[in-house]
């Protein structure tokens, strides 16, 4: 069990939106995520943390997308992404909670996060998403070397496979996070 400040602490869940939680994932389903994130959601704002919100998008051209000059690229779809692709999973949101909209894995990476963080005093930064060994191990690396303590919420997180989500969760997060189930968080001063 781990006890976080709230007034120091913000949740950030990442790409929990319609285009990404339907996919086929492991070792949780998208829908074991949302369902889990929105209880947890409520309990971040009822202790008084900051909630924050993560999505993904590349526009319909894909002019924001990062280069895709790499040796397994990205597939883009012809007509673009359907609609709706990057809207958050309905009842997840509300008010007073943060959000910032990406073009790349991790959430610092071109967006306001660190800023809106940084304005609030938040120092601990505890993360939940899809899929744990891109949008959120990139954003805890960059969490990490912002100078964020980091905790992970592992049963909170998702990715392609169970083996894609081993591998950080095994390997990369214990280097430079606190690794934890989500029964194991509190907060309290």
């Amino acid at each position: 069990m781990i006890q976080l400040d709230p007034t120091t602490t913000a949740v950030i869940a990442i790409d929990l939106q319609k285009g990404i939680t339907g996919m086929s994932l492991a070792p949780r389903t998208g829908e074991d995520i949302v369902q889990a994130t929105a209880s947890l959601a409520e309990r971040v704002r009822q202790a008084g943390a900051t909630m924050a919100w993560v999505r993904v998008n590349w526009g319909p051209d894909f002019k924001d997308a990062p280069s895709n000059r790499v040796d397994l690229p990205a597939k883009r779809p012809d007509a673009g992404m359907p609609p709706e692709w990057d809207t958050l999973e309905p009842g997840l949101v509300r008010d007073g909670d943060l959000h910032a909209l990406k073009h790349h894995w991790g959430a610092f990476t071109g967006t306001d996060l660190d800023l809106q963080l940084r304005r609030r005093g938040i120092k601990t930064v505890v993360f939940t998403g899809i899929a744990t060994n891109m949008g959120v191990e990139s954003s805890a690396r960059s969490a990490w070397e912002l100078g964020y303590d980091v905790v992970i919420l592992e049963d909170l997180c998702t990715s392609f496979s169970a083996e894609l989500h081993a591998f950080p969760v095994d390997n990369i997060f214990p280097r430079i996070a606190r690794v934890i189930k989500s029964d194991q968080l509190a907060f309290g001063a």
